[in-house]
């Protein structure tokens, strides 16, 4: 459509999931609602057989929203910015409901009016493409979408803009005949996103099954198999876990200076591929469990049973978050002594509940720290507070005080005399902890260390000397 100056005044209607914003609201509302209240899942469903209009209603009304933090795509931005600048007007058109979809056009400031599901209509597929029909005339618009549901709209739009269309929808597009105008997308590693979004880097904290072998001496074949299943199976269900805890806290991680840069608060991965992945992941895991022994896989089941209580409401309870981490590493200990078959020994479960409660409260304190330091709100899917850093910082030092205290005990113990033929000698890893301990709570309190202390354990130059210490000192005593 033309004026009579010749300028083009044919309206520019923009689509919002997966087009001007890298995600899904929809998913992430429903997601983050289930994450914050398990319970509400009844309700959910319920809405759901009414249809997902309702159910969209239902849950926008309940799961909170902050249009400021979600990561919009920079080309969408661009054309619709060069579209206002031509005089066109421009309008937001989403299956999303419109509580929603006028909270970002009024963060945005860029639309002259909003599209959007209410309660009565599903504005999706063929019913979006009815009505801009209807609105705006059949070629009387361009549109900017991004997947085969916006197929119908493309049809009876003028010109069809794409955001990183897949192969099979751009064959898909020229098989319709409908001409289209790709927009430039960020470049993404596919499989570099997906290894990030699985925390590959975490993986390490699995080796904790082979402590069992180290202190029982068992180094034949079996066992280092045994370990190396015990290994595999944890991994793929850690990765599982961090995906379903990224979905769930994806709006509060979006407010996190560092946790915003994961790929699925990011946008770089979608909220339907991660839960298909995490379904995989936990499958796999079960089945590489079960392959060594069933009681490999009770173990494994009652890892994963953990962290998903944890990731859905049990990080909310103040220090009950910090125990049950603790009780997660403890639970691969106790998964490579039964992938093993050695009787794990009290004092080194002791020893993992005290030395690792250290840790996790440490990771608190520097999440607190940084936001303090930031000058950012308290965290919204904890329940701590800024003023909470003089007790949790002694808590840290209380926690990693004892397990120093156990392993020294643990030292004297006849379990020792009787495995090692120096025990003498391991009585030097006790000051070592002390001061990598001390020194990580020091780090956290200057602002100077990773929001979880096992990356920064790797990346510190005096941590991987003192592992290679370690090692030493434990060679000596056999």
């Amino acid at each position: 459509m033309e004026t009579n100056s010749g300028v083009d005044a044919t309206p520019l209607i923009v689509d919002l999931d997966g087009t001007l914003f890298h995600g899904d609201i929809f998913w992430e509302d429903l997601l983050s609602e289930i994450g914050a209240n398990p319970m509400t899942s009844g309700p959910i469903f319920s809405h759901m057989l009414r249809g997902k209009a309702a159910a969209k209603h239902y849950i926008s009304e309940r799961a909170t929203f902050d249009a400021a933090h979600l990561p919009y795509n920079a080309a969408v931005i661009d054309l619709i910015d060069a579209a206002r600048r031509q005089g066109r007007k421009v309008y937001l058109a989403t299956g999303s409901h419109v509580t929603r979809a006028e909270a970002i056009a009024a963060h945005l400031g860029c639309f002259d009016g909003v599209f959007a599901t209410t309660i009565e209509r599903n504005l999706t597929d063929v019913r979006k493409a009815t009505f801009l029909a209807e609105t705006f005339g059949d070629r009387g618009f361009d549109y900017v979408g991004n997947s085969f549901a916006d197929i119908p709209v493309w049809q009876c739009a003028r010109r069809a803009y794409v955001v990183a269309p897949k192969g099979r929808l751009t064959r898909r597009l020229d098989r319709l005949g409908i001409a289209h105008e790709r927009l430039p997308e960020r470049e993404l590693s596919r499989l570099g996103v997906w290894l990030r979004a699985m925390r590959v880097h975490q993986y390490s904290k699995n080796v904790l099954v082979f402590v069992p072998m180290l202190a029982a001496h068992r180094f034949d074949l079996d066992t280092i198999v045994a370990c190396l299943t015990a290994f595999v199976a944890f991994c793929l269900i850690a990765s599982s876990v961090y995906l379903i805890n990224d979905l769930i806290d994806i709006r509060a991680d979006r407010g996190h200076p560092s946790k915003k840069k994961r790929p699925i608060p990011f946008g770089l991965i979608q909220a339907p591929s991660a839960i298909g992945a995490s379904v995989v992941l936990i499958c796999l895991g079960g089945v590489v469990a079960a392959s060594a022994s069933l009681a490999l896989l009770a173990v494994v089941a009652a890892y994963f049973v953990m962290t998903l209580a944890y990731s859905t409401f049990i990080k909310r309870k103040m220090l009950v978050d910090s125990i049950t981490l603790s009780l997660l590493y403890t639970a691969r200990i106790a998964g490579g002594a039964v992938a093993t078959q050695v009787v794990l020994s009290s004092w080194l479960a002791i020893f993992s509940l005290f030395f690792f409660t250290a840790l996790a409260l440490i990771k608190r304190y520097t999440e607190l720290r940084v936001r303090l330091l930031q000058d950012l709100a308290d965290p919204s899917n904890r329940n701590y507070r800024k003023e909470d850093l003089t007790v949790i910082g002694a808590l840290a030092a209380a926690s990693a005080v004892n397990s120093v205290t156990v392993f020294a005990l643990y030292v004297a113990s006849p379990v020792v005399a009787a495995n090692y033929t120096r025990p003498w000698v391991l009585g030097a890893i006790c000051p070592l902890l002390l001061y990598l301990l001390g020194r990580m709570l020091m780090m956290a309190h200057r602002g100077e260390m990773d929001d979880d202390p096992i990356v920064f354990a790797l990346r510190d130059r005096n941590w991987r000397i003192a592992g290679i210490a370690l090692f030493a000192i434990f060679l000596a005593a056999i």
